[in-house]
């Protein structure tokens, strides 16, 4: 088997991977803001190729309850170790991040944090609050993770409702164990279950390019479709660093549109799907 340097020098991006700058009068605004306050999203952390439009339309995402995870999955660039205490005026500083901003739809994700007995619950719960009572008019996506099936714990986000619940399969049934060390495929899915059956409108991400077959990625839409989800997104993996799993594949924007079809063939109110899709990607119209 070939090892992954010899991989990477196989396969370079494609032009269809290439980024535009961020530009627009909407951009500069949050743009000041944002440096203006030293305020912090995911958005620009994880340098996002969307960051640009995602501010025009007013839609931003924020990471809580710190900058280290407890899991090690093979495609995140997020430190893995043991994570600080939690911050108990982080919900308050995230709320007035999201006022100042002036977003519409904001976006909440975060580390695992199995160290914790509630998994951060209460730290989402208080986020939720805390933007509700601040920008009232503020609609929210959870990006949650699985909470390492401690069902309680999923209830006390069940019980705020955001908007939109998303929590990501990330990849198929035969690379789960790979790609998301800790994870459980079918753990997922009953996150998504639960989610569905409480009401709320459930939502989910599939990476391209890990090496996973084109009919794995229709099963997986089934998997998803079988527990209620009604949002998915579909991007191209790509290798944040050499230390983490190399790209298998490029996959063509013509096998993205395709699956796009069949995604909404199977009934998924929204499917989001290019190469440069990710969670967030037209978050703020997944509301509707």
């Amino acid at each position: 088997m070939e090892n992954q340097q010899e991989i990477r020098k196989k396969i370079s991006k494609p032009k269809w991977l290439r980024v535009k700058l961020p530009t627009g009068e909407s951009y500069r605004e949050v743009r000041k803001l944002v440096d203006e306050h030293k305020l912090h999203t995911i958005c620009e952390s994880g340098s996002c190729p969307n960051m640009g439009e995602c501010w025009g339309e007013g839609t931003a995402t924020f990471m809580i309850l710190g900058n280290i995870c407890t899991r090690s999955c093979g495609f995140c660039a997020v430190k893995t170790g043991r994570p600080n205490a939690v911050d108990l005026k982080e919900p308050e500083r995230v709320a007035e991040s999201v006022k100042l901003m002036k977003v519409k739809h904001a976006v909440l994700t975060s580390v695992d944090r199995d160290d914790l007995t509630d998994g951060g619950a209460q730290i989402w719960v208080e986020t939720v609050e805390s933007i509700r009572k601040m920008s009232p008019k503020t609609t929210l996506e959870t990006l949650i993770p699985d909470f390492a099936g401690k069902w309680e714990n999923l209830q006390r986000i069940i019980d705020v409702a955001p908007e939109i619940v998303s929590h990501n399969l990330e990849t198929v049934r035969r690379l789960t164990k790979a790609v998301r060390i800790q994870a459980k495929y079918d753990r997922s899915l009953e996150v998504l279950k639960r989610l569905g059956d409480a009401g709320l409108r459930s939502k989910s991400g599939v990476m391209l390019g890990l090496g996973e077959t084109f009919d794995e990625v229709v099963d997986t839409m089934d998997d998803l479709r079988s527990v209620g989800c009604q949002v998915i997104t579909l991007g191209q993996y790509l290798q944040p660093t050499p230390k983490h799993l190399p790209v298998a594949e490029f996959i063509h924007p013509d096998v993205f549109a395709e699956l796009e079809i069949i995604g909404k063939e199977k009934g998924f109110r929204h499917v989001e799907s290019g190469p440069l899709v990710r969670s967030s990607y037209h978050a703020e119209k997944h509301v509707v």
